[in-house]
C-alpha cells in the first residue's frame, strides 16, 4: 500500500456485484451440476471487464478483481486445497438467539419452539461449510488462482485501465478464518489439534499469498475471525481466551507472510457484514494491540455501521504504527442509505487528525458487498453509488487536509 502525498485514496474490501448469469453458473457449480468451462470464462470475462470498468469510472484508485469466480471469500480454498468434506457444526452468531424477532425477520420464520431456533440459527449460512477431515494440501499448479489473477489482469487490459489506478489487490482468506468455519474434526489423523491444523492451514496458504505479490498485486488477508469469532465460538467464554486465539491467528498468519514485504499486504478485519444487533461485537481496543502485531503494511478496519463508528476515538490510546496505513471503513454495506460526501468527508478527517498524518488514510468500505455469491443485502446499483459516494467524500477530505 503507498502512501498519498497528495489526496486520499479510495479502495473497497473485495467482492463487488455479480450478474445474475454468473450467478447462477456459481450456484449450479457449487451444487455439483455441470457447467460449460468455456461458457462460465466468457461469463467471468464480461463480469471483470465490467466490474473494471466501473471501478475507473466511480473514480477506485486501488482497485480489486471483485472475487467474481468464487463461491465466498472464505469458502474458496475448499476447491484450491484437499482435506475437507462433510458439513462442519459452526454454530452462529448470538443476535439470532438473543433476539428471535430479527432472527424471524431475517429469515421468515417464526420461532415456536427449540427446534425452530435450530432451523433458524443454522439457515444463517449462505452454503454448508466443509470441515477439515484429513490432510490439508494446497493443489501445486495453483491452478485455480493463476486464472482469477489472468482473468482480472486481461480484463484491465482490455478495458484499458492499466493507468487509471493507483494499485491493484487480490483478497485471500486467512489461516485463522479457515480453522474456525472449516473446522477440524476431533478424529482428524492429520492434526491432533486447533494449532497444528492452523499452522498447517499458513504453510499451504503461503502459496497462494506468495502468487498474489509475485504478479505485481497487493494482497489483502481477509480475517474476521480476529473480531467476529467473540461473538460464535467464544461467546460464553472469557475475554482473555479469545485474546489468547487471536493472538495465536496471528501468530501463523506472520509465518505464512514470512518472504513478503509488509508494504505488499492489507489486512481486512471486521465483525461480520451483517444488518443485526451486534450486541455482544468485541470491543476494538484490546484488539488493537494484537492488530499491530501483524507483519502487514495496512489495516482496513469496518468503522462505518452504527456499532464502531466511535472507534476511531480509540487511536488516541494506541497509536497507529509509523509503519502503517490505515484503511478506515466510511461507507456502511449492509444498508441502503447512500452516505453523504460530507460525511464520509467527516469521517475521513477524523481518522487524519487522529493518525496525525493524512498521507496514511485510505478511504474504504466496511467490507464486501457480497462476501458469498448471492448473499446480497445493496444491490449493484446501489453498490456503485456507494463506491460513487466514497469517492466524493475522500475528495471533499482531501481538499479539507490539503487546503
Amino acid at each position: 500500500m503507498r502512501k498519498s502525498d497528495d489526496r486520499i485514496l479510495t479502495t473497497h474490501i473485495g467482492s463487488l456485484p455479480r450478474s445474475p448469469a454468473l450467478l447462477d453458473m456459481l450456484v449450479q457449480m457449487e451444487a455439483g451440476q455441470a457447467v460449460d468451462p468455456d461458457a462460465f470464462r466468457t461469463r467471468l470475462a464480461d463480469d471483470m471487464d465490467e466490474i473494471v470498468r466501473k471501478q475507473v469510472e466511480v473514480g477506485i484508485d486501488v482497485a480489486g478483481d471483485g472475487e467474481l469466480p468464487r463461491i465466498g471469500f472464505s469458502f474458496y480454498v475448499k476447491d484450491r486445497m484437499s482435506g475437507f468434506g462433510g458439513v462442519a457444526q459452526r454454530g452462529t452468531v448470538t443476535d439470532f438467539a438473543k433476539f428471535p424477532g430479527y432472527a424471524a425477520l431475517k429469515f421468515g420464520a417464526h420461532k415456536t419452539s427449540e427446534d425452530d431456533e435450530k432451523d433458524i440459527t443454522q439457515s444463517a449460512s449462505m452454503y454448508a461449510a466443509p470441515e477439515c477431515q484429513g490432510e490439508v494440501v494446497y493443489d501445486p499448479e495453483l491452478a485455480a488462482a493463476k486464472e482469477e489473477l489472468a482473468a482480472f489482469d486481461a480484463a484491465i487490459e482490455r478495458v484499458g485501465a492499466a493507468d487509471k489506478f493507483v494499485e491493484t489487490f487480490v483478497t485471500a482468506a486467512t489461516p485463522g478464518i479457515i480453522s474456525t468455519t472449516l473446522l477440524r474434526t476431533e478424529d482428524n489423523p492429520a492434526y491432533a489439534s486447533d494449532r497444528d491444523y492452523l499452522y498447517a492451514l499458513a504453510a499451504e496458504l503461503k502459496k497462494e499469498y506468495d502468487y498474489v505479490v509475485s504478479q505485481g498485486h497487493t494482497l489483502q488477508l481477509d480475517a474476521p475471525d480476529l473480531a467476529l469469532e467473540r461473538q460464535i465460538m467464544f461467546h460464553d467464554r472469557p475475554l482473555d481466551e479469545f485474546l489468547e486465539r487471536v493472538a495465536l491467528h496471528i501468530e501463523a498468519l506472520n509465518l505464512a507472510l514470512a518472504d513478503i514485504p509488509p508494504e505488499k499486504v492489507r489486512l481486512h478485519v471486521c465483525w461480520g457484514n451483517w444488518d443485526g444487533p451486534h450486541l455482544d461485537d468485541v470491543d476494538l481496543e484490546p484488539l488493537i494491540p494484537h492488530l499491530y502485531a501483524a507483519k502487514v503494511g495496512a489495516l482496513s478496519i469496518a468503522f462505518a455501521n452504527p456499532r464502531h463508528q466511535h472507534d476511531w476515538k480509540k487511536f488516541k490510546a494506541h497509536p497507529l504504527p509509523d509503519s502503517m496505513i490505515l484503511m478506515p471503513g466510511v461507507i456502511d454495506v449492509t444498508t441502503n442509505y447512500l452516505e453523504h460526501p460530507e460525511v464520509v468527508a467527516d469521517r475521513l478527517c477524523q481518522f487524519a487528525e487522529v493518525v496525525g498524518d493524512r498521507s496514511r488514510i485510505v478511504a474504504a468500505a466496511d467490507c464486501g458487498f457480497s462476501t458469498f455469491a448471492g448473499y446480497v443485502m445493496v444491490p449493484a446499483d446501489v453498490a456503485w453509488k456507494k463506491l460513487e459516494m466514497l469517492t466524493e467524500g475522500a475528495r471533499l477530505a482531501s481538499e479539507r487536509l490539503w487546503s
